[in-house]
């Protein structure tokens, strides 16, 4: 078998390159031990069609990493336009934020068809390719645009929302059509396949048997493969990290205090606002909390040029503040606020010194860092994980205390109970929440996903053909909207 990994974020596996959890750091381990091709962008872009796109190829463990430069006339559209102002905030349930024009849709396509062109060059009898998230749903037809008949399978790392918000993605039936190039499709939970298929049924009208789907280019089966960690390499890093210089100087700052921790890219899906509100509202009813608990923000910028992330950076910087100049004292800091990033093996860390772990995402598809904090945790004296029951970790870690993140003095009080929660209870929860982990990896996510793609080929799925129902290439498309 020839696996070949495709995603717009890649990883280089460097000890101390900035990663928070999410689809690159999921990756990395699986990639190196697979022997897999991990394929995408290099971050950087070239004008021009050329016949080698590819800027770097390199070694990755038992596997190798690709990077391709992606072309300069449709990077914008196709990713701060389409994937980041159009998808990202429909997968996210926030309709109200979707901003994406048709010269978008277009660069969105043009930039699929690309890299759909640049992947032949990774195809091979036995090759299967398995692609990532939501920047490439339409890749698969491209793909079988130019041929392609090898297995190709894609899992979406984010959710899926309820048909009333994704049809407000413009071209979002051509797209969704798409979609069913692929032989097998991935959600993080039972309730984004379930979005999933309801669309398909109500709106194209299609039949579904089993997650099976049957359209006119052939079979496409939906299933549900929640994404895991690897707990003993994640615990072993934890127990490292804690005589790193930055660890170390953390530790010997807090002078007896307590520590919550936050680490979360810089996006509104992530709850900041709501997060440091619980916070404030917890010093104000638990006023015994001052000088002895403090958070540590870590909010990694991100897609800074997007409007609705610049005004969630200034909005979240004076809040910040604000709650610091009310609770704050010459010698006490209640929050920490970081707009940088950290390796994973500082973060490792950085989790095992934090008494409670603080993940409020408004809506997640998995969210790594949940199950991170809990795998860096010292088992003797673990701390406490306060989870978002809108984040697909809380379907698996349902011994944390699950909290509603629009519900700041709900927060308030769970983060209060976390803080004081005798050893006992606090082993309790932390050992399910292990067990859980360790019958979840991220090992068996790849071995099942793969298995799953390959059985769809086995049991006689029928040839995927390029659909009838949309505009086979991105070509035909830009000439459709101009």
């Amino acid at each position: 078998m020839n696996l070949v990994v495709v995603s717009n974020r890649v990883s280089r596996g460097k000890p101390n390159e900035p990663m928070t959890g999410g689809l690159a750091a999921a990756l990395l381990p699986v990639v190196e031990k697979s022997g897999a091709i991990w394929v995408g962008s290099s971050g950087r872009v070239r004008d021009g069609n050329t016949r080698e796109p590819f800027a770097e190829v390199e070694a990755l463990g038992a596997g190798a990493l690709a990077m391709l430069d992606l072309p300069a006339a449709h990077y914008g559209g196709y990713y701060e336009g389409f994937a980041n102002s159009a998808l990202w905030p429909a997968l996210h349930s926030r309709a109200d934020l979707i901003r994406a024009s048709q010269e978008d849709y277009v660069s969105y396509r043009e930039v699929n068809a690309f890299m759909a062109r640049a992947l032949l060059r990774f195809r091979k009898p036995d090759s299967i390719f398995w692609i990532q998230d939501y920047h490439f749903l339409a890749l698969g037809a491209e793909m079988r645009d130019l041929g392609v008949s090898q297995p190709i399978g894609f899992f979406l790392h984010t959710p899926w929302p309820a048909r009333a918000v994704i049809s407000g993605v413009p071209n979002h039936r051509e797209l969704i059509e798409a979609m069913l190039a692929y032989d097998l499709i991935g959600f993080q939970t039972e309730e984004d396949c379930e979005n999933f298929l309801g669309y398909v049924q109500a709106d194209l009208d299609l039949v579904v048997h089993d997650g099976v789907i049957s359209s006119s280019s052939g079979q496409t089966r939906a299933a549900v493969f929640p994404i895991g960690i690897d707990p003993d390499k994640f615990a072993q890093q934890a127990t490292k990290a804690m005589t790193h210089p930055d660890v170390s100087r953390l530790r010997r700052s807090l002078n007896g205090e307590k520590l919550a921790i936050g680490v979360d890219r810089l996006d509104y899906s992530k709850g900041l606002v709501n997060r440091i509100k619980a916070f404030d509202r917890m010093w104000t009813l638990y006023p015994q909390q001052k000088r002895t608990t403090s958070l540590l923000q870590i909010a990694t910028p991100s897609r800074g040029a997007i409007e609705a992330y610049g005004n969630l950076q200034s909005e979240v910087a004076k809040l910040v503040t604000d709650v610091n100049g009310i609770h704050g004292e010459v010698d006490w800091t209640p929050i920490r606020y970081l707009n940088k990033g950290f390796g994973q093996a500082v973060l490792a860390g950085l989790y095992r010194t934090a008494q409670v772990g603080v993940v409020t995402p408004l809506q997640d598809g998995m969210n790594l860092v949940a199950k991170e904090y809990v795998a860096a945790q010292n088992p003797d004296n673990p701390g406490v994980l306060v989870l978002s029951k809108f984040a697909g970790a809380a379907n698996e870690l349902d011994a944390a205390l699950l909290v509603n993140p629009h519900d700041i003095d709900g927060m308030a009080r769970s983060i209060a109970t976390a803080l004081s929660m005798p050893l006992t209870e606090r082993r309790m929860r932390w050992e399910a929440m292990m067990a859980k982990l360790n019958t979840s990896t991220i090992q068996q996510w790849f071995a099942s996903f793969i298995e799953a793609l390959q059985d769809t080929q086995v049991a006689g799925t029928v040839a995927h053909e390029p659909p009838t129902l949309w505009p086979r290439r991105a070509t035909d498309l830009a000439a459709r909207y101009h």
